[in-house]
């Protein structure tokens, strides 16, 4: 196939194949309607963590795949607020929904703290992305919203 979509298309669209030879299908992703909330069963405080640790996307110049772990890091608002916990098949579903996006890692990672900070709008998120080494370069992304505690903005080593 000789398909290759400008480096503005890229970031924008993926493409899929489908069933038919030599043909694809363009689809918009990553897909925010795949995030699903459920209601905050506490009104105290408390952090959640979650890592995922096989995210994967394509870088938008090269096309190659690109590795990395994903940490999410929230303090939901009080049950007495209405707060919300993202469900968890749903947040596997939509990342996995980067799977053949290309896009930066700088935007994957401002992209889901945005997504997952619209959905549940929790007191404080942190968003990590630590992604695996190519041509020698390791890189880890943080985005946040809110106030993130000092113990959790404290340098990586």
């Amino acid at each position: 196939m000789n398909f290759k979509p400008s480096v503005k298309k890229r970031a924008a669209f993926s493409m899929r194949s489908c069933h038919l030879p030599n043909a694809a299908i363009l689809t918009p992703m990553p897909d925010a309607s795949l995030l699903e909330a459920f209601p905050n069963p506490s009104s105290s405080p408390y952090t959640i963590e979650h890592v995922a640790e096989e995210f994967t996307s394509v870088c938008p110049v090269t096309g190659h795949p690109d590795f990395g772990a994903v940490t999410l890091r929230y303090q939901p608002a009080p049950a007495d607020a209405s707060g919300l916990c993202v469900e968890l098949k749903s947040l596997k579903l939509y990342y996995q929904s980067f799977r053949n996006e290309g896009i930066y890692y700088e935007a994957v990672t401002n992209r889901i703290r945005d997504d997952l900070a619209g959905l549940m709008k929790p007191t404080w998120l942190q968003l990590i992305t630590d992604w695996r080494g190519r041509g020698g370069i390791r890189s880890t992304i943080t985005a946040t919203a809110g106030d993130v505690p000092a113990i959790y903005l404290a340098p990586r080593l």
